[in-house]
């Protein structure tokens, strides 16, 4: 196929929800070690590419607005790490639809690198990707590891280091973001040496329902809460909404936030649940969405 008649290729990029972290301590470079349940929403951004001389960027979709002035936006260090890892010289046409908030701490950033390593490695004819998780995590960032996987995982390293989560049962998220970024960066400073023991696995195994899950989750933590709680207060109110709806089993920041999920059991309890915050709080993201599964076609 000539390249001028070559398709479009869209590889979806969806919302990394970190349903544990904790940090576990600092190496001497600074690198935050972390330890980590992740699963991936029904919910993200999509990247699409075609040929082009050159490699170019377009961003829409409701949030592309917020990157329009990035000088160097993430999607081209990926695009270009991986041409110059297998020696490419052609360029692509990408579209970044960006769908989830910007710095909101459910890996948009990161799972659009991801998608743009996948996209791009298949318009390019790449073949498998042949740099380690270990330099992916040091040149685009700690979460691109598990965001190309893009199933449930514990992370844990730098981000590098990728484990199976065992089989979690069917369960759907309520995503809620007071609209306000938070640097990721200042609530890793914030945190200030308030460090946690690795996560015992075992816990996970055998879960017989989202409440189960939700049991398990209890005992553990996200580290970053209370650091991101200390530089916007405005959390707080997003967690308190998010608990005194019907139906939520868990409520819990994300990453290093703002963004916040409720754990649900089914998703009309769900659906409702977000339209319910989203007409109260107007100045609020809130959807819903379901865990996606290792081997379901995603839902974005």
């Amino acid at each position: 196929m000539a390249a001028s008649a070559q398709a479009a290729i869209t590889v979806t990029a969806p919302a990394k929800i970190n349903l544990t972290l904790h940090v576990c301590g600092q190496r001497a470079d600074n690198y935050h070690l972390l330890d980590s349940l992740v699963v991936f929403a029904g919910v993200g951004d999509r990247i699409t590419v075609s040929p082009a001389d050159h490699l170019q960027l377009k961003m829409t979709g409701p949030f592309g607005g917020a990157l329009a002035n990035e000088p160097d936006n993430l999607v081209l260090r990926a695009a270009r790490l991986l041409a110059a890892t297998h020696k490419v010289t052609r360029g692509a046409n990408i579209t970044l639809e960006k769908n989830l908030p910007v710095a909101s701490g459910i890996g948009g950033g990161s799972a659009d690198a991801a998608a743009t390593l996948v996209a791009c490695g298949r318009l390019w004819n790449t073949g498998p990707l042949t740099l380690k998780d270990t330099d992916i995590a040091a040149a685009l960032g700690a979460d691109v590891p598990v965001c190309l996987r893009g199933v449930p995982a514990f992370m844990s390293g730098i981000g590098e280091i990728i484990e199976a989560a065992p089989t979690l049962p069917e369960a759907w998220l309520v995503l809620v973001n007071p609209g306000e970024p938070l640097a990721t960066k200042a609530v890793f400073a914030a945190l200030a040496g308030r460090f946690s023991p690795a996560m015992a696995r075992d816990g996970f195994k055998t879960l017989a329902d989202a409440k189960s899950l939700a049991d398990a989750l209890k005992l553990y933590t996200n580290d970053l809460a209370l650091p991101a709680l200390e530089i916007l207060p405005s959390i707080a109110a997003v967690l308190t909404a998010l608990e005194e709806t019907p139906g939520c089993l868990l409520a819990r920041l994300s990453g290093s936030g703002p963004t916040c999920f409720g754990l649900f059991g089914n998703g009309a309890a769900a659906a409702t649940a977000a339209a319910q915050l989203a007409a109260a709080h107007p100045r609020w993201w809130a959807v819903a969405a379901p865990v996606l599964k290792p081997g379901k076609p995603s839902e974005l």
